[in-house]
């Protein structure tokens, strides 16, 4: 039987033919507006006998604009410089304004409405599935300003908070980094120059770091000052609400408690030394004393796996179907049908993603593909995260809206699936030791390159509130985090990681750091039931991505694994999977 050939460009024609020139997709924007106009006159006459029917037209509005939005996300990652569709993000920006502005003088009606007549309505067989959701919007009003004062909020981000996120995004899209690659310079992008830090060659590593650092040196200034207004705007709009702590509005965000967060970095924090231990021996083994920050995600062996993209789709898929059928059978037909762009060319944003076209019924997925075992990962992680959304397809809209840290829960699951493979199948020794190596490298990021910027960035938001913060001092903040966070057990550190790392810059998503590390360990908690309970496992599993958007975290972890986040035991369990991976790794490497 023949080989199916992937293609490593996506299909957006599907959803509208023609890109950011596409007249179908200014057709939907101009319907869509008239949409939202509906659904907010339908809010003004709203009382609580149409509560069914405004949650209806909800269900038809929230879908289109996360569609249009997903659109636009698409077109402006695969090509930064495609000025007509960064122009197509302000309409659609300017849309979602309105939306926001319609829901929050929803939720205003919400809490209007008395708590007998409310208890009742959640009683009845139309809301009992939706009760978590509507009593969060209703408790989340109660806490917010008035719901003028939150309009006037949401339309002044417009052109003034979600701005500065734009023009980071455009000078990122802008930088290019000279690289001289067989004795010619090249410029590239930042994703490309991303890429060349997990080159085995240490001269091309530091090459790259050297014209990374300057990169982004020379835009310093503007990019701090993009910080600091997505700072100063957000504290604003905090002391105007009276929210005195700034991880208030993530941890709500992430539907969980400061317990949870504390007991997981305290847990992390209290394993740290055979993870400087890994990083010796790292250093050790590359014939240095001690690692820079641009060694860490180097390879042990020059002699680097590379798989085409062709062949990484095939292990991936390969993987999957050990757990379960219809993860098999879902990422065949992301593959089959175009779901991936995973081109390597200019012109690309950096980072990965996947995005979601609920209208549709499909995700898309964007990366840059240069067939490291990194990038197979990546792609796993982001089909794991496509999945997620596959799960929930018959789960209520209101229901789907799941947090950042358990977001991570399936793509972590994914990755997982597929490292754990790559080890156990390794050919020879020398591979086994560089893929365990593979896998450490991602607890490291989750342990210390995400506690950096965790601790980074609760700093930084506390220096901001005496005024703005110098580059100098951002730098300053940055390298203290990282000494702290790595244990001082790196020579070099990168200073000019808050302007690199577009985490800090995200407007809809404030602290996009912890929900990673919780996420992995969480799904390094959920993989090792999944390893007990063996072939069955997938069904339990669907049942829990299910329930992500509709209970606590610590309420999830209860029902579906029996355990108390803000207790330390299920963190050192999930935390003993990656230690058994450095622990072989120190064995196997013991000269």
């Amino acid at each position: 039987m023949a080989t199916k050939t992937y293609s490593e460009t996506w299909d957006l024609d599907v959803f509208f033919n023609g890109g950011s020139k596409s007249e179908d997709f200014h057709t939907y924007l101009d319907g869509l507006h008239s949409e939202i106009s509906a659904f907010g006159q339908e809010i003004e006459a709203f009382s609580a006998d149409s509560l069914e029917e405004v949650l209806g037209s909800y269900e038809r509005v929230v879908k289109k604009v996360v569609e249009a939005s997903a659109f636009i996300s698409c077109l402006l990652a695969q090509d930064v410089k495609d000025k007509q569709a960064s122009q197509l993000q302000g309409k659609v920006a300017q849309l979602h304004a309105k939306l926001q502005v319609h829901l929050g003088a929803l939720d205003e009606k919400l809490v209007d409405i008395n708590d007998s007549s409310w208890s009742n309505l959640l009683q009845t067989e139309t809301f009992a599935p939706l009760e978590y959701v509507l009593n969060e919007r209703r408790r989340r009003a109660g806490e917010k300003l008035p719901a003028a004062q939150e309009k006037l909020v949401t339309s002044l981000a417009v052109d003034g908070y979600h701005a500065w996120g734009k023009l980071y995004n455009s000078i990122v899209g802008s930088i290019k980094i000279p690289v001289e690659e067989n004795g010619e310079t090249k410029e590239l992008s930042v994703g490309q120059a991303h890429n060349r830090f997990s080159n085995g060659d240490r001269t091309v590593r530091k090459e790259v770091s050297k014209a990374w650092q300057e990169a982004w040196e020379e835009q310093s200034e503007t990019i701090a000052a993009a910080l600091n207004h997505l700072a100063g705007f957000r504290l604003q709009v905090y002391e105007q609400r009276g929210w005195d702590s700034v991880l208030k509005e993530p941890l709500e965000n992430n539907r969980m408690k400061q317990e949870t967060v504390d007991t997981m970095w305290q847990v992390i924090t209290d394993h740290k030394d055979i993870f400087k231990q890994y990083l010796a021996r790292k250093a050790e083994l590359l014939g240095l004393e001690k690692l820079n920050m641009y060694d860490v995600s180097a390879p042990l062996s020059s002699e680097e796996t590379i798989l085409s993209y062709q062949e990484g789709a095939e292990f991936i898929t390969e993987q999957f179907s050990k757990f379960g059928p219809e993860l098999t059978s879902f990422t065949e037909k992301a593959f089959e049908d175009r779901w991936i762009e995973a081109e390597d060319r200019a012109g690309k944003r950096p980072g990965g993603f996947c995005t979601s076209f609920p209208v549709s019924g499909q995700s898309r997925i964007f990366m840059t593909y240069s067939g490291t075992l990194s990038n197979v990962s990546t792609l796993a992680h982001e089909l794991g995260h496509a999945f997620h959304q596959h799960a929930m397809h018959d789960v209520p809209t209101l229901n789907r809206f799941y947090a950042s840290n358990v977001a991570e829960t399936a793509s972590t699951f994914a990755e997982m699936i597929v490292a754990d493979a790559a080890v156990k199948y390794a050919k020879d020794e020398m591979e086994k030791i560089s893929l365990l190596e593979d896998k450490i490298q991602r607890s490291v990021a989750f342990y210390m390159n995400i506690h950096a910027r965790f601790l980074f960035e609760t700093r930084f938001y506390e220096e901001r509130k005496k005024g703005l913060v110098s580059v100098e001092k951002l730098n300053d903040l940055m390298v203290e985090a990282q000494k702290e966070a790595y244990c001082g057990a790196l020579d070099e550190y990168d200073h000019t990681f808050w302007a690199s790392k577009m985490h800090f810059f995200i407007t809809q998503v404030p602290f996009y750091n912890f929900p990673y590390t919780f996420g992995y360990l969480f799904s390094l908690g959920i993989y090792s039931q999944a390893l007990e309970e063996g072939a069955n496992y997938e069904e339990k599993y669907i049942a829990l991505l299910k329930d992500t958007a509709s209970m606590t975290v610590e309420d999830l972890a209860m029902k579906h694994l029996g355990v108390d986040l803000t207790e330390r035991d299920f963190w050192e369990k999930a935390v003993q999977k990656s230690l058994e991976d450095v622990e072989e790794f120190l064995q196997l490497t013991n000269k």
